[in-house]
């Protein structure tokens, strides 16, 4: 690391403590001899151009210094360059800095000593809320149905009030109130012979998880994910059954290793959703590493090598 910009949103959670732990961040840098410097932005766009910007002026390291909304925002300029992407975790939920084993006090002094992993990316194309074609990166999860209009309905400022208890809170009431919609997928599963099966559903829930450990109580929530893999673990829910899905997030939040009918998890490369019927009235949703993108139709697919990730 020789050039960093750290980048950071001052309104987002913004209070003097976190400006005192970017100002400490960034003296361990300048102490060991890296030229980096603090970058405010008011919002995603404006933090996108200011990435392009450093970037261009040479930095070798990106530093995304928030949650996991704020890495997901760079993480769509970092991708496809030579820059690394670093994580200052300071954000609701930090599922990303769970998974890397990055400390949430202290992360630049561990990131000093870090190494430099090429990460397969995730690849979302969907249509955003103006019906418009879109695009995005995820590297944590993507999701289409349920969790994403957890995110549909989360509003932003009872995130900020309330941090991850506004989650909590959220998806206790949809669990008594969403419709459970069923939607059409295609996806193709790894047989365990070197090869993949096309296989197709309707289904209520499809969740595409790239990482082990999110952190929290939440902890392991697709066994057999990983950033060391060139797929994803997608969660397919054939049940529109309300104490399945319960009965999945238990598994979760006790670290079981049940078999929950109606719920499958497997290992995939390629994903790609529809409505039912093309005229449908009902809405469904797409979220990316938990920031709201759009609604279907949308297609995953994964990109391996698109990101270099600093981590301890």
């Amino acid at each position: 690391m020789r050039k960093a910009a750290l980048l950071y949103n001052p309104d987002s959670g913004g209070t003097r403590k976190r400006l005192r732990e970017l100002e400490s961040a960034l003296e361990v840098l300048r102490n060991a001899g890296v030229d980096a410097n603090l970058v405010p932005n008011e919002s995603p766009a404006e933090g996108g151009e200011q990435a392009r910007q450093a970037i261009h002026s040479g930095c070798d390291t990106i530093f995304a210094c928030g949650g996991d909304g704020t890495i997901h925002n760079i993480l769509q300029v970092v991708a496809n360059t030579p820059a690394a992407m670093a994580i200052l975790p300071m954000g609701t939920a930090n599922a990303l800095a769970h998974d890397l084993g990055l400390p949430l006090h202290a992360a630049a002094e561990a990131l000093l000593h870090g190494r430099l992993r090429s990460v397969t990316l995730g690849r979302l194309e969907y249509r955003d809320l103006q019906g418009e074609p879109g695009t995005r990166y995820f590297i944590v999860a993507a999701g289409i149905g349920a969790d994403a209009h957890l995110f549909y309905k989360l509003h932003s400022s009872a995130k900020q009030r309330m941090g991850m208890a506004a989650y909590y809170a959220k998806a206790w009431n949809l669990w008594f109130t969403y419709p459970m919609t069923r939607f059409h997928a295609e996806y193709d599963a790894e047989n365990g012979n070197a090869s993949r099966d096309m296989q197709q559903s309707d289904i209520t829930e499809l969740m595409s998880v790239r990482i082990r450990q999110f952190g929290g109580v939440v902890r392991e929530f697709a066994p057999g994910a990983s950033l060391d893999r060139d797929d994803m673990r997608l969660i397919i829910c054939h049940t529109a059954s309300r104490l399945a899905y319960l009965a999945y997030v238990t598994r979760g939040l006790l670290g079981a290793r049940w078999k929950i009918p109606g719920i499958e998890l497997v290992h995939s490369t390629h994903v790609s959703c529809r409505y039912q019927q093309a005229d449908s009235q009902k809405k469904i949703y797409v979220e990316a590493d938990g920031e709201l993108v759009g609604t279907l139709p949308a297609e995953m697919t994964v990109v391996p090598n698109a990101l270099t990730l600093l981590a301890p």
